[in-house]
């Protein structure tokens, strides 16, 4: 070992072997087939393990450009959506040698700061949630670093690869359940967020709910917190006239202030109002009764979104298609008591 040194180097395992440092480059990077004999390529290898020398991947990484580091950007940890998400897209990371660094953006759909001193320096790639493209600008370093839309706007991602679920059917499903069971009074619970995500929602969700004649479909709008939903559904059904009979809402946090608000109005889920929410949170068996959700797969979300990342690196086309999403029928949801 070289002496002072408390890491053995590739130069101890070239005088350890008897073979230049170019070899222990060729066989340690797998690259020594028709270059050095098997035997010598086994012998390297011996001696690297005997010296416990594992290569310096960060100075490799740096001489060829690469850190294999992914930045995945999302609003916020509000919800384990989002834990959801990580975990399917590090696992395929892990698969392919890369690592994954969750940086949950401050400013939620708004531009996101860079969180290293230049992550374009920093990192190979980007994977992005519920943003707009542009929101990452500065990050990226105008569109130097290779960049992957999760719950974008395939249309207004500025040439970003996207990865959606297909959320506009679960919206055409919810509709088709609650109007199935006879329901025509409709309160939407809309995510007050200029997002993409949600606009796809509420289009599909009055598309296919004013589609059906005697129909009518309000809205009411709250941040995603149980407080907020508290008050929204509140007021909502403080308003004069002709109570909804089914409240839609855009996510298992809205639905859980919901359920408040009703309780506190002394009505009841669902025998006098029924209650949707998408995601299919943890939250969404924890109330009673349990939520009828759209059940969205978020680590396969996440796989989908790095392998589109991994396409994107080696010049290849993402696979296309939206993740299938599914509606979960629970407890919530009934035949309105009144017509």
């Amino acid at each position: 070992m070289t002496p002072g040194s408390t890491r053995p180097t590739s130069r101890d395992v070239a005088q350890a072997a008897g073979v230049s440092q170019a070899a222990v480059s060729l066989v340690l990077g797998d690259k020594w087939r028709g270059r050095v004999s098997e035997t010598t390529a086994e012998r390297v290898r011996q001696a690297a393990h005997d010296l416990g020398y594992r290569p310096n991947l960060a100075a490799r990484n740096l001489r060829l450009g690469h850190t294999r580091t992914i930045l995945l950007v999302v609003p916020a940890l509000t919800t384990e959506f989002f834990a959801g998400v990580y975990t399917g897209a590090a696992r395929i990371a892990a698969d392919h040698g890369f690592g994954l660094v969750l940086y949950p953006s401050p400013e939620g759909i708004g531009p996101a700061r860079d969180p290293f001193a230049s992550a374009q320096t920093a990192l190979d790639g980007v994977i992005a949630s519920s943003m707009a493209a542009d929101a990452l600008t500065a990050l990226r370093g105008g569109d130097r670093l290779p960049l992957v839309m999760l719950d974008s706007d395939p249309h207004g991602s500025r040439g970003a690869a996207t990865v959606n679920l297909d959320i506009a059917d679960g919206a055409r499903q919810i509709a088709d359940h609650l109007l199935t069971l006879g329901h025509r009074r409709f309160l939407h619970l809309a995510a007050d967020i200029p997002s993409w995500t949600f606009e796809v929602r509420a289009r599909e969700l009055t598309a296919r709910i004013t589609a059906v004649p005697g129909t009518t479909i309000t809205t009411a709008r709250a941040p995603i917190s149980i407080e907020d939903a508290v008050a929204a559904t509140t007021t909502a059904l403080n308003t004069p006239g002709p109570h909804p009979t089914a409240l839609v809402c855009d996510d298992d946090k809205l639905a859980a202030g919901a359920y408040k608000a009703i309780r506190r109005l002394g009505l009841r889920v669902p025998d006098d109002i029924s209650v949707t929410g998408v995601d299919d949170l943890a939250l969404a068996t924890a109330i009673d009764p349990e939520l009828t959700t759209v059940r969205l797969d978020a680590e396969l979300f996440g796989e989908r979104g790095m392998q589109a990342l991994l396409a994107v690196l080696d010049g290849r086309t993402p696979q296309a298609g939206d993740i299938p999403v599914q509606l979960v029928v629970r407890g919530s949801t009934a035949p309105p008591s009144t017509p």
